[in-house]
């Protein structure tokens, strides 16, 4: 689990510099995002493989998420994140324990699965490379190379693949400085399903209080 929730953090806490972009690859990108960012609430199902510089899997696990807005609903395997907007609260199933931290949107340290498909747009150059088949659907595949401060990072290329004809994202690949490879598949991508707040909320009443760690 704690190489999921790093793996996010890593993809979703980079600062933008946004000059001398690929203007092919921009236009692409642009429409993905003006696509996103007019979903009224996402819901996606997802496969994270961890791949070794042999390109075999050697872990693989299964995901979902619930975006609507600033808040969010994050399942994996031994873990449930739970944000309203304002507080994130993230059950740890194994130990049975709640932690429960304060939420800042502008926060880059912050894990929020939102911006995992609109990462592009902060703390990346990008190159168009291809177009590639993901399952059936036809791709744009887009090179995304960090650019602030690479040398700290553990991966020097993401590749997106950008489904040509709906204009979501389908697949998420890191190139790994190690030469393995950490590949989101995304299984489904539903927009626009109605998603009741209360979702976002998590319940504490069930637990003891040595069971809850409030870092508020």
């Amino acid at each position: 689990m704690k190489k999921i929730v790093s793996l996010l953090f890593v993809c979703l806490s980079i600062v933008m510099q946004a000059q001398d972009q690929d203007p092919k690859a921009k236009a692409i990108l642009d429409d993905l995002s003006k696509t996103t960012k007019a979903y009224k609430t996402i819901t996606a199902d997802y496969t994270l493989s961890f791949l070794n510089k042999e390109k075999k899997v050697v872990e693989k696990q299964t995901g979902k998420v619930q975006i609507k807005g600033n808040k969010f609903k994050l399942e994996i395997p031994g873990n449930t994140i739970v944000c309203d907007g304002k507080t994130l609260w993230n059950f740890n199933k194994d130990a049975k324990e709640v932690t429960i931290k304060n939420f800042e949107v502008e926060n880059d340290d912050q894990l929020n699965p939102s911006k995992i498909f609109t990462l592009y747009e902060t703390g990346y150059k990008f190159k168009y490379d291809k177009e590639e088949k993901v399952g059936v659907a036809a791709c744009h595949v887009i090179d995304l190379y960090p650019s602030v401060k690479p040398e700290k990072k553990k991966f020097h290329t993401v590749k997106i693949y950008v489904d040509k004809a709906k204009k979501q994202v389908a697949k998420l690949v890191m190139i790994m400085k190690d030469g393995g490879q950490n590949v989101y598949d995304i299984k489904s991508l539903k927009s626009n399903l109605e998603i009741l707040d209360p979702v976002f909320v998590f319940d504490t009443k069930s637990f003891k209080a040595d069971q809850i760690i409030d870092e508020r």
